[in-house]
Formats: C-alpha cells, sequence, structure tokens
C-alpha cells in the first residue's frame, strides 16, 4: 500500500508526496518534526505538516535567499541567519569570500540536529564546522533585538508565521533588524506566495516600506512550495536592486543563481504589482 506525506497549502488544496521511508517522526519543544525519503522530491523536512525543504529543489530557495542580497552588497563581512536550522542558508553564504563570519541564530535545536543526520547535502556547513559559521540555538527575536549596528545581511529564514515563526513577521520585528544592520545593510526575508498568500505579503512589503528606505519584492519559483510561486521580501538601507551593477565576480559554481536572475527576479508581474503598489502605478 502507499503511503503519502501531504502538506494543507490551503482549505481546499493539498500537495502530497508518496513515500519510500519515514525516517524520523517525533516533537520537539516547538514543533512536529518529519523527515522522509519521497519518490518525486528525495528527502525531505516537514514541520508542523508544511513542507519546508527538499534534495531536488532545495537549491533553488537557498541560493535564492542568500545569493541575491549577498552579490547586491558591495563588501557583505558580516552575515546574519535568523531560521534556517537545515543549514542550507549558512551553506550558501560561507562560500562568498567577501564573508568573514556568518552567525545562524535557529530556536530550534533538534531541527539543527535532524538536518546534520539526514540532510548533509545541506547541513553541509555546519557538519564541516566551517570556521566562519557560529551556530546558536536560541530566540532570533531576542537576538534581534540585542544587535546592533553590525551585520551587513541579515537573512531571516523562517518557516510560516505561525508557531515558531509567528513573530517574526511583525513590525516590531523589522525594526530590530534595521537597527541591528550596519549603515549600508540589507535585510531580506521569504515571505511565501505572492498567489496565494496575498495578505501576508502586502502587510510585510508596508511595515518593511514603512522602516527601510529601499524595499522591494522578488521571486522565484519552486516547485515544493504553495503554487511553486515564492517571494522574498528585501529591504536595504541604500542599495537598490534595480540599480544593480556587478561589484565582483562569481567565484563559485551555482545551479540556480546567476547575474540575470539577480536582475530579473525584480521583475514582477502585473498582479503583484497591483498588490504592492496598486493598478495605478504599474
Amino acid at each position: 500500500m502507499k503511503e503519502f506525506v501531504t502538506e494543507h497549502q490551503s482549505p481546499y488544496l493539498d500537495l502530497s508526496a508518496e513515500v519510500t521511508e519515514i525516517l524520523y517522526r517525533g516533537k520537539s519543544d516547538f514543533q512536529d518534526i518529519l523527515v522522509a525519503d519521497t519518490k518525486e522530491f528525495g528527502r525531505m523536512l516537514v514541520l508542523d505538516g508544511v513542507f519546508q525543504t527538499s534534495i531536488k529543489d532545495e537549491f533553488i530557495y537557498h541560493e535564492s535567499i542568500v545569493h541575491i542580497p549577498l552579490f547586491l552588497h558591495p563588501n557583505p563581512k558580516h552575515v546574519l541567519i535568523i531560521g534556517g536550522g537545515d543549514g542550507g542558508a549558512a551553506r550558501e553564504a560561507v562560500r562568498h569570500p567577501e564573508v568573514e563570519t556568518v552567525t545562524m541564530v535557529d530556536i530550534d535545536g533538534k531541527v539543527i540536529e535532524l538536518a546534520k543526520e539526514f540532510l548533509p547535502e545541506i547541513s553541509r556547513a555546519m557538519l564541516e564546522d566551517d570556521p566562519k559559521l557560529t551556530v546558536k540555538v536560541g530566540d532570533g527575536i531576542a537576538y534581534m533585538k540585542q544587535s546592533k549596528n553590525y551585520y551587513d545581511v541579515i537573512i531571516v529564514d523562517c518557516s510560516d508565521p505561525v508557531g515558531p515563526g509567528e513573530g517574526l513577521f511583525t513590525y516590531d520585528f523589522y525594526k530590530d533588524t534595521y537597527s541591528a544592520l550596519t549603515a549600508d545593510g540589507i535585510f531580506v526575508q521569504q515571505t511565501e506566495s505572492p498567489f496565494m498568500h496575498q495578505k501576508l505579503v502586502k502587510d510585510v512589503f508596508s511595515c518593511v516600506s514603512d522602516i527601510f528606505p529601499v524595499t522591494r519584492l522578488y521571486t522565484a519559483f519552486i516547485p515544493l512550495y504553495p503554487s511553486g510561486m515564492h517571494c522574498f521580501t528585501l529591504g536595504s538601507k541604500h542599495y537598490d536592486p534595480l540599480q544593480w551593477t556587478p561589484s565582483r565576480r562569481r567565484s563559485f559554481a551555482t545551479r540556480y543563481y546567476n547575474e540575470g536572475i539577480q536582475r530579473s527576479a525584480f521583475v514582477l508581474p502585473n498582479f503583484v504589482k497591483d498588490l504592492l503598489y496598486g493598478a495605478k502605478a504599474r
């Protein structure tokens, strides 16, 4: 008999993947955790019933959330990752020669442990004890409050805005993020699907726009996530991605990201422009 793991993506839509083996099923102090081998996506991490990442398509997400802000900044020395317990964002961030330190703060140490055990391709920087990387188990919201004028790039690689991730989608959190950045710092957060989560996308964009001089939305197409269309909200104190010109050559191989993606990711369909700016702004 076939076995499936299912994410209820909306009250009217499910995505199911056929499972070959359940490798882990349990609870942490914060959430339900499942790791499964699937026929279509390979090994998958599922938190509270929500698909987080898969071996087959994780590179699209992690390269998008990391390389776009890091190549926008001309000299990103200090990087903070809030969340990102699977290690994929950290893996990509340490590849930049300019980056001197990467600090990752995730509230759920169990996710970090399981990623190192079952997702070695994604958690490689943690497994190899990369000298640039410091991993902290703790509250990212509290950590952000105490950080002032230090990080060049802050990446909020969070789960959905429920449970442990809820406080990462608030005006106060974005104000603290602004304070934690240097004078020309950049922040980016995954902000779900502009097709299926329009209120969230609009609300976050409005908050970030009120705080940061430059606020832009960019997209990537990630098969595992609701509708396949995912977006990221970027707040910048100085650099506008619409005015980007390369400041350095990419010295490492990527599977998704390239210089064309750096520009084209910010080209938005009209329905997304309407959502953010209203139809008159086209």
